[in-house]
C-alpha cells in the first residue's frame, strides 16, 4: 500500500526532497505541504505541473503548519518528512513529537536521495545558521576564479514565493531587468542582485533543482564550475565536488544545535571562520574548538566581513534608522547586522527604535520575532509588505537610514530620508585563504584556461 506523506516546509526544500524523491515514485502519496517561516506562502498549491499529471492530476495543496495535527488525522498520514532550515533542535524535535502524537512517523531526509549529480565540478556553499556570511563568501569564490578566466554559473537555493509556482520553475539572472521581468520581492533581490550587478555573474534559481542544473550547466555565456549558494544553513542540493562551510562566532555554539547547520559542519571540507573582526576571541575559540570536534579534517580560514560606507558624514553623530537583511533578523536571530557595525564605526548619536512607527505586516513581524529590537527587518516577501516596509521608513522620526542589505533599496521603495549605503565583502586572513583551496580544485579538474 501508498503511504500517504505530508512534507512540512517554507518553499524551498520541501519541494526539492519531493522532486527528487517523491515525484514519480508510485509507492507513496503526498496528500499535502505545509508552510512555516515564511509569511503568504501557504493557501496555494503545488501545480500539477510541477507535481507529476500522472499521480497528482490536481496538483497538492499547502496549509499552515499550525494544521498540522489535524491533517494527519484527517489525510490519514503515515509519514511527515521535515524539510526546512535554521531551526534549533528543540523546536525540530518538538515538531516530530507532534507528528509522533497524531500517530504519524517523522523523517529527516539527508543527501542521499536528495542530491543531484552535475556533468560539471561542483563548488557548494553553506552555513551554519542564517547571515553567516555565505553570499559573500560565494562572491569571493567567483572573483578568484573568474581571475582565473573560468566561468562559474551560480544556483541559488530557493525562494519561490509567487503565487504562480509554473512560472518560477527555472529562473535566470543576468541583468537588474531580469529581477524585475520575474517579479522578485526583496529576499530574492538581496541574493540575486550582488551576483548581477556588482559581480556581472550569472545566477539561476526557481523550483525544480534539476531542470535548473541542467540549464545551468549549458548557460549561453558558458559554464565550466557550478557554485551552489546556499540559502539558511541547509546542505547542498546538488553533489558538491569541494563543500565550503562558514560559521559566525557572533552565534557561538549555534554550529552544533540548529538543523541542518551541523550537517553543514559536519560535511564541509573547508570552514570560514567568518567576522573575526568583530567577534570576542572567547567566541572564536569556542567555534574552533566544536568544529575541531565534529569535523576534525576539515581545512579552517579565518574571514572578516570588510564594509563599505558610501556616505559616512551623515552617521556622525545622528539619529539613524538601521535596515538589516530581513532573514539575518528573523529566523537568523542576529542581533546586529552590517548596518549597525557601520553606524556604530561612525559615531551614530542613537539608533532610532523602529517598533512605535511600525505598520500592518511590518509590526506583524515584530509580533512573531519580538527579539530583533532596534533594528528594522528588510521585509518584502509581497507587495503589501513593501508598502508596509516603505511607511514604516517613513513614519520613523531620523537623520538619515543606515541600510545593511545588500540591494538598493531606494529602487523599489521610496525613502524620503538622507540614505546612507552599506556594502560588505569577505576578507580572508592569514593562511590557507580561499585562493589556495581553488587552484587546488582548478589544478583537480584541469580546469585552468
Amino acid at each position: 500500500m501508498k503511504r500517504n506523506v505530508i512534507i512540512i516546509g517554507a518553499a524551498g526544500r520541501d519541494f526539492h526532497n519531493f522532486n527528487t524523491f517523491f515525484r514519480g515514485n508510485k509507492d507513496y502519496n503526498v496528500v499535502a505541504f505545509t508552510a512555516e517561516q515564511i509569511p503568504g506562502i501557504d493557501g496555494r498549491p503545488y501545480p500539477a505541473e510541477l507535481a507529476g499529471k500522472d499521480l497528482y492530476p490536481n496538483g497538492i495543496p499547502i496549509f499552515k503548519e499550525s494544521e498540522l495535527p489535524a491533517l494527519i488525522k484527517k489525510l490519514n498520514v503515515d509519514e511527515c518528512v521535515f524539510a526546512y532550515s535554521d531551526k534549533p533542535y528543540k523546536y525540530v524535535m518538538s515538531v516530530s513529537a507532534i507528528v509522533n502524537a497524531a500517530g504519524a512517523d517523522f523523517t529527516l531526509m539527508g543527501p542521499k536521495n536528495t542530491m543531484i549529480k552535475s556533468t560539471k565540478p561542483v563548488i557548494a556553499v553553506g552555513a551554519t545558521r542564517t547571515g553567516c556570511g555565505k553570499s559573500q563568501t560565494s562572491r569571493r569564490i567567483i572573483e578568484i576564479l573568474a581571475g582565473m578566466g573560468l566561468k562559474v554559473v551560480a544556483v541559488r537555493h530557493p525562494m519561490p514565493y509567487d503565487q504562480d509556482l509554473n512560472k518560477q520553475k527555472v529562473q535566470r539572472f543576468a541583468t537588474v531587468e531580469d529581477l524585475k521581468k520575474h517579479n522578485c520581492t526583496i529576499e530574492e533581490m538581496e541574493e540575486y542582485e550582488p551576483h548581477v550587478v556588482t559581480k556581472r555573474n550569472v545566477i539561476y534559481a526557481g523550483v525544480d533543482y534539476e531542470a535548473i542544473l541542467r540549464e545551468a550547466e549549458k548557460d549561453p555565456g558558458g559554464c565550466d564550475i557550478v557554485l551552489w549558494d546556499g540559502g539558511n544553513n541547509d546542505f547542498p542540493f546538488y553533489t558538491p565536488d569541494l563543500f565550503i562551510g562558514v560559521a559566525d562566532p557572533l552565534r557561538p555554539g549555534a554550529e552544533v544545535s540548529y538543523y541542518p547547520g551541523e550537517v553543514v559542519a559536519r560535511m564541509a571540507d573547508v570552514m570560514v571562520i567568518n567576522k573575526i573582526d568583530s567577534a570576542s576571541l572567547e567566541n572564536i575559540i569556542e567555534v574552533r574548538k566544536n568544529l575541531a570536534a565534529i569535523n576534525p579534517n576539515a581545512m579552517v580560514i579565518d574571514a572578516a566581513s570588510t564594509l563599505t560606507i558610501d556616505k559616512p558624514e551623515l552617521i556622525k553623530g545622528k539619529r539613524v534608522l538601521v535596515i538589516e537583511d530581513g532573514p539575518t533578523l528573523t529566523h537568523g536571530e542576529m542581533k546586529i547586522g552590517a548596518g549597525t557595525v557601520a553606524a556604530m564605526k561612525c559615531g551614530a548619536g542613537e539608533l532610532v527604535d523602529p517598533r512605535p512607527y511600525t505598520v500592518g505586516e511590518i509590526s506583524q513581524t515584530f509580533v512573531n520575532y519580538p527579539n530583533i529590537g532596534t533594528l528594522l527587518p528588510a521585509m518584502g516577501y509581497g507587495d503589501q509588505q513593501m508598502k508596509d516596509l516603505e511607511t514604516t521608513i517613513a513614519n520613523t522620526p531620523c537623520d538619515a537610514v543606515v541600510i545593511g542589505t545588500p540591494i538598493d533599496l531606494p529602487r523599489f521603495i521610496k525613502i524620503k530620508q538622507p540614505v546612507v549605503k552599506i556594502g560588505y565583502e569577505l576578507q580572508e586572513i592569514g593562511k590557507p585563504d580561499l585562493e589556495d583551496v581553488l587552484v587546488d580544485f582548478v589544478k583537480k579538474f584541469n580546469l585552468k584556461k
